[in-house]
């Protein structure tokens, strides 16, 4: 049997030896740097927002009083103080009223607010630095300090609103309890919030004004359109992101407004200016039932995310049709 010659036969070839794979890039400094500085913010945010959050739904499930926050043993409780909350007449009233309460005032204070924004865009240079100014020192006054103010003006013996309303021949309104009359507290309420909210959505507004190219401006005013087909056709749709994150702000902070009404009224006179921030502490500490109040602000935080889930799909399907 005749075999290949060598130059014939077919020579294997050799198997070359795998790469080894890369080494792992190693996390440099740099690239860690971001995480470090947002993590103070982060930790900030859990200890002082997502633990008393998280506490205070625990404790609506429990059987939380006086003896319980002494012994510390509360037992579980179950929807039964979901099931009291929710069967509290007193409580859909004041659901009522702190719903009226939030749109009242969120209109109010966007209102007015734009109004004050778009009065910044025809100012002087000068003008519009005073008025900015006071605007920022008004934002700026605590919360407290501000109400005290509110308290002072409204008095009912050495009020300055009483006197002025006097001094133009209003007698009825000599020595005048404001705060004794419900519909009158509660417009005054409506007048601090108001007060301290407009200059934030003034300043954000105006802000965001100033981004608007005024080419644009100058074209609608040359094809004949007025100031307010202007701005319902220009200003309205190029700045309704900034409108939509300043509406959702100030319903969160209306709806959750707790101080200026604690510290005025009390949700008095005769419950006329108890909200639901307020109805929950009430419940809380003149009952010395803490699960009760636990439920009812849970209850609270979770009809404000509701009403925020139904503006965002509003705007959302708004913007899908654009």
């Amino acid at each position: 049997m005749r075999t290949a010659p060598p130059a014939a036969r077919r020579v294997a070839p050799r198997a070359t030896p795998r790469a080894a794979p890369p080494p792992a890039p190693r996390a440099s400094p740099r690239a860690l740097w971001p995480y470090l500085l947002i993590a103070p913010t982060v930790v900030a945010a859990v200890l002082l927002l997502a633990y008393p959050l998280a506490r205070n739904l625990l404790m609506s499930f429990q059987h939380y009083g006086m003896a319980e926050l002494i012994r510390g043993d509360a037992g579980f409780a179950g929807l039964e103080n979901y099931r009291e909350i929710l069967s509290d007449a007193e409580f859909w009233v004041v659901v009522r009223r702190t719903l009226w309460w939030t749109a009242l005032n969120v209109v109010l204070i966007m209102v007015i607010g734009t109004a004050v924004a778009l009065m910044l865009q025809r100012l002087g240079k000068r003008m519009r630095i005073l008025v900015m100014s006071g605007l920022v020192l008004a934002w700026a006054s605590p919360v407290i300090a501000t109400t005290t103010v509110f308290q002072w003006l409204f008095s009912s013996r050495l009020g300055v609103v009483n006197w002025l309303l006097v001094e133009l021949g209003f007698e009825s309104y000599e020595g005048y309890s404001w705060l004794a009359h419900g519909p009158a507290a509660f417009a005054i309420l409506v007048l601090l919030v108001v007060w301290q909210s407009v200059p934030f959505v003034a300043i954000t507004l105006h802000a965001a004004l100033t981004t608007v190219p005024a080419e644009l401006f100058e074209s609608a005013r040359i094809d004949g359109a007025g100031g307010w087909r202007i701005f319902r056709s220009i200003t309205l749709p190029v700045l309704r992101p900034v409108f939509g994150l300043v509406l959702c702000l100030e319903v969160i902070w209306v709806f959750r407004c707790f101080a200026q009404i604690w510290a005025i009224t009390r949700g008095g006179p005769g419950g006329a200016t108890t909200t639901l921030p307020v109805y929950a502490y009430q419940v809380a500490q003149s009952l010395h039932r803490y699960d009760l109040g636990a439920a009812a602000a849970t209850l609270t935080v979770l009809i404000l995310i509701a009403a925020l889930i139904l503006y965002f799909r509003q705007m959302f399907r708004q913007e899908a049709e654009l």
